[in-house]
């Protein structure tokens, strides 16, 4: 029908899954349509990678759904694996093998007749196809696994922290390759402590803590919401004092310097400064971690999901 909205591509529903004394998820829901890409954050152990681990079938779940595409990802495995590509975060290629074989063996295993995007992706990553890849750095093993993840053009990329390794020029290929793929319809699920990375391809972010999801915003929101810190040397303990009081709100200081976390309005930082004497003045972008966290602390005061979400 025309204008229906498309089924999503990833529908996770009450995803639970207890391994014990507060570990795995539990009711978590996610939605990813064709052609979005989501990134799926949190800190160390919130339970991302076992939500992966769900979605590429590894994994039973113990209550709730997890599709791809429509299919069961556990019962339905064979069929959700050959339309998926999957970029772990602890890449396990054989060592022994060469690149160029290992890229030739996993293209059998997944049937592929046309290896013309193979091709493509090694020479826009630069892969040395004679390397040995238990030689390889840790960037250039990382390159093997994203050709393998991206040559059967997959209608889904699971990706786990997927430019681990990479240098500047690899990671901004990396996102181009991204690009192309949602460009093409393909739903990303995105998982990455590298708020850039995010911040360029994603559309959404699906913030999870303690195995549930916590918070669901928009880049726009995210971004809106970022704050920076700043830290601020005055010309002595006193002048520090004297503009601490005038300012009002909390900040941690210490002789003549003082440090300002998650500022979201710099024009008025600056502008109380202005009469005061300011020996130096230092600013650091928060964190993707940083802001989750000042936001969870509040008591999930973020923005609402989006409504169809």
């Amino acid at each position: 029908m025309t204008g229906a909205a498309k089924a999503p591509a990833i529908s996770v529903r009450g995803l639970t899954k207890d391994y014990g004394r507060g570990r795995g998820v539990f009711g978590v829901d996610l939605e990813v349509a064709p052609g979005e890409a989501v990134g799926f954050l949190g800190p160390n152990g919130a339970g991302k990678t076992t939500t992966m681990r769900h979605l590429m079938g590894f994994v039973r779940a113990q209550a709730g759904t997890v599709e791809i595409l429509g299919h069961d990802c556990f019962r339905e495995r064979p069929a959700v694996q050959a339309r998926l590509g999957y970029l772990p975060g602890e890449n396990s290629c054989m060592g022994e093998m060469a690149a160029g074989a290992f890229i030739r063996l996993m293209g059998d295993v997944r049937g592929l007749s046309d290896r013309s995007r193979a091709r493509e992706l090694c020479e826009s990553l630069e892969v040395d196809l004679g390397a040995r890849i238990g030689r390889m750095s840790k960037g250039n093993r990382q390159k093997v696994a994203i050709v393998v993840a991206f040559m059967a053009r997959p209608d889904v990329l699971l990706l786990d922290e997927p430019t681990s390794g990479l240098d500047p020029l690899m990671q901004e290929r990396f996102l181009g390759l991204v690009a192309e793929e949602r460009a093409r319809g393909t739903a990303v699920l995105l998982s990455s402590h590298i708020f850039e990375e995010v911040e360029r391809a994603c559309d959404r972010v699906v913030f999870v803590r303690g195995g549930r999801v916590a918070m669901e915003c928009s880049m726009a929101d995210v971004r809106a919401r970022r704050g920076r810190t700043y830290v601020i040397g005055f010309s002595s303990a006193g002048e520090r004092e004297r503009w601490q009081r005038l300012w009002g709100s909390p900040a941690e200081g210490r002789g003549s310097v003082t440090e300002l976390r998650g500022v979201v309005d710099a024009g008025s930082l600056i502008r109380s400064l202005a009469p005061f004497e300011v020996s130096s003045l230092d600013v650091r972008e928060q964190t993707l971690e940083e802001l989750f966290l000042e936001l969870y602390e509040r008591g999930g005061k973020g923005p609402a999901r989006e409504s169809g979400r």
